[in-house]
């Protein structure tokens, strides 16, 4: 009889806890090969395919499109053929050998046969919520009124902060990993304890406690289905719930603040919670900056944008103040600073503001800046930034003179230490060698963490910038 395995939602990197279901690429009952693409998330950083590391027939899609679900839920089930791949013990599967981060299947482990009780659902999680899953989803077959038999790893007992357990029992750990289901919980007095957990190894999500919080006001039901592949165990269907939304009131639109617009706002917030900024600003003629980008685009070669010299005039500055191109470790009541530039920029695209970083940003020089700008802000409008190329960054320049706007306080994109912000490049009346000119007038501003540095550090920063706009070959002492 084949096996079913069940794959689950992998951490996709830099700890991100959930995804969105943006797109299926597969149906039940679809031959799928070792490590084809399955479906396409959404997380709060980048949209990316994955990839499911079993061969063989679907027979179990959970969550439709649009549907929120945590790392470690399930994603499909597949049907494998019983030829193990090594031995003849029945345990090994096929499998790619790929590991995802949080998932692997470099090593076939040991095998045995589980027994789950299927949780009923409640008439409320029938239906899918803005960002919840159906408590049955359409694609997903439903278990047997009673339990359903699945085939699934044999694994140790879940390591739960550091203690071996499984079910919470009366005196052992709730094996809870996430602290805000912990804060669900508690702030609706529920004990985890008296939970049965749908995750791995029973860790209790979020969809659990939501679940026991709907069905505590009301009755649930069960709705078996037939099973559509006689003689092919099934994965129960997780109960997956919507996250609750206050109705609109006449006249309002309510959008979830869900995927990249919640990660913004979540980082927005929490800059502004934590980091006492300052803004400090200047105007600056960028006349010959203008003029030197001019030349050296008609020197011909691949061309030099403007964003390229600006980030060339950053790290030159980051090397005279390094006090900026650092952060600050709270806990540890430190100031780390970096001896490379990670630079980030704003970039604003069809699904919300994205903050791309060009990693070693120091040691490139303009033509190769230009390239890798225009490459993350490809990938950044096709929503391919992967979650490497959008963290891990030490200081961002937003030029936000692209909107037509000429001066800004930007909010530091947090854990970060400052950020130079670029507006419009307009002409002016402006004094140039003692005479009223027309120039090329630029506003800079510069927003930094005054944990790290004092007005002296921040204003020699943004003099330098200056000066290096106003006469770009300032640039030749850091060349």
């Amino acid at each position: 009889m084949a096996q079913v395995l069940e794959f689950k939602l992998p951490d996709l990197g830099e700890g991100l806890t959930e995804a969105e279901i943006v797109r299926w690429l597969v149906e039940v009952g679809d031959v799928v090969a070792i490590d084809q693409p399955v479906v396409e998330v959404e997380t709060a950083k980048a949209m990316v395919e994955v990839p499911c590391p079993y061969g063989g027939v679907v027979t179990a899609r959970f969550g439709e499109e649009g549907t929120e679900l945590p790392v470690g839920a399930p994603l499909i089930t597949v049907a494998v053929g019983e030829r193990p791949a090594s031995g003849d013990d029945g345990t090994a599967s096929e499998g790619s050998g790929n590991v995802l981060v949080g998932y692997g299947t470099s090593e076939a482990p040991a095998r045995r046969r589980r027994v789950r009780q299927e949780r009923p659902m409640s008439g409320a999680s029938a239906t899918a919520g803005p960002t919840g899953a159906a408590a049955a989803p359409a694609h997903a077959p439903a278990a047997g009124a009673a339990a359903a038999v699945t085939t699934r790893a044999a694994e140790p007992p879940a390591s739960v902060n550091g203690q071996a357990g499984g079910p919470g029992t009366d005196d052992g750990p709730v094996p809870v990993i996430s602290p805000l289901v912990r804060r669900l919980a508690r702030q609706n007095g529920l004990d985890l304890r008296e939970l049965s957990g749908s995750g791995p190894d029973g860790l209790i999500l979020r969809a659990d406690v939501e679940y026991a919080l709907r069905a505590a006001g009301q009755g649930a039901t069960t709705a078996p289905a037939a099973e559509p592949y006689p003689g092919v165990p099934q994965a129960p269907a997780p109960a997956l719930a919507s996250r609750s939304s206050a109705p609109a009131a006449p006249g309002e639109i309510r959008t979830p603040l869900k995927g990249i617009r919640g990660a913004v706002a979540d980082k927005l917030a929490r800059s502004r919670r934590e980091i006492p900024d300052a803004t400090c600003w200047v105007d600056a003629d960028a006349t010959e900056l203008m003029r030197a980008r001019a030349a050296m685009n008609a020197a011909g070669g691949p061309k030099i944008s403007l964003l390229a010299l600006l980030a060339r005039i950053c790290t030159a500055a980051l090397a005279r103040f390094p006090e900026l191109n650092s952060t600050v470790d709270a806990e540890a009541r430190e100031i780390v600073r970096f001896d490379h530039v990670h630079l980030g920029f704003a970039a604003q695209t069809d699904r919300g503001l994205v903050v791309p970083v060009v990693r070693d940003a120091h040691a490139r020089d303009a033509e190769s800046l230009t390239a890798e700008f225009a490459r993350l802000t490809e990938a950044g409008r096709t929503g391919t930034l992967t979650p490497g190329e959008l963290t891990g960054g030490t200081f961002t320049l937003n030029n936000y003179g692209v909107f037509g706007v000429d001066g800004s306080t930007p909010i530091i994109n947090h854990p970060e230490a400052a950020m130079l912000g670029v507006g419009r490049i307009v002409p002016k009346p402006w004094v140039h060698e003692g005479e009223l000119a027309v120039r090329q007038v630029v506003q800079l501003s510069l927003t930094f963490d005054h944990r790290v540095c004092d007005g002296g550090v921040a204003g020699g920063f943004l003099r330098y910038v200056a000066d290096c706009v106003e006469q770009p070959a300032v640039l030749l002492r850091t060349l």
